[in-house]
């Protein structure tokens, strides 16, 4: 799946993200998990593996300038309980056909300077609030099992990105989290709070080197 940033300015963004409930100003940051190295052998740098409570991360980026970033990515639960993962985008997306139900879903953005971080997790209440709140979507993950997936994420900014990371927010399964009916060929989801923007543990690679197209040490 590939994603478009078009180039537009960094306050028409903001106002846009605004719109759509894409910020999270208004929300606690959550504690982000440690980095470390990667698993795969020591000459792929293009590898990279975060350790949180329960959840082991593993991110892998491939990037040619001109080309979309493609990022491919396994998450273990290491715990006790399940595991969900806002990896599915939210409820608003797929209600205006933005997203279908069960796909891995476009991952929002925020960009300082020259570093850009894109984020699967789940979205606060903007305001002024949708009609449609962005309820988070979730994988579930059962204990000691993995899930795997991909996207791909087209770069064409204004202003040049010399460093991109990827987070993925996951929190342990609760009573709030809801099954849906699943599309057809698609995954189950779990239909989410929106109070999980506020405990959810943030899982976030390392610095991922553009010009030289591997993770930093």
């Amino acid at each position: 799946m590939r994603y478009l940033l078009r180039p537009v300015n960094v306050l028409m963004l903001a106002m846009l993200a605004a719109g759509y409930g894409l910020t999270a100003a208004s929300a606690p940051e959550p504690a982000l998990a440690a980095t470390e190295k990667s698993a795969m052998p020591a000459d792929d740098r293009s590898t990279t593996r975060v350790t949180g409570a329960d959840a082991v991360l593993e991110a892998r980026f491939e990037y040619a300038q001109g080309a979309p970033l493609k990022v491919s990515y396994r998450l273990r639960n290491e715990g006790e309980a399940p595991l969900m993962a806002f990896d599915r985008g939210n409820r608003h997306a797929v209600m205006t056909k933005k997203l279908v139900q069960g796909e891995v879903a476009q991952p929002t953005f925020s960009q300082e300077d020259g570093d850009l971080t894109l984020s699967h997790r789940a979205l606060p209440l903007s305001k002024p609030h949708p009609i449609i709140p962005p309820t988070p979507l979730a994988s579930r993950v059962e204990p000691g099992a993995t899930l795997e997936g991909a996207f791909e994420f087209s770069l064409l900014t204004d202003a040049p990105v010399e460093r991109m990371r990827w987070c993925l927010g996951v929190v342990p399964f609760a009573d709030d989290f809801k099954a849906l009916k699943p599309e057809p060929d698609k995954p189950e989801v779990w239909l989410g709070s929106l109070s999980h923007a506020e405990s959810q543990q943030l899982l976030c690679t390392a610095w991922f080197d553009l010009p030289t197209g591997v993770f930093e040490s």
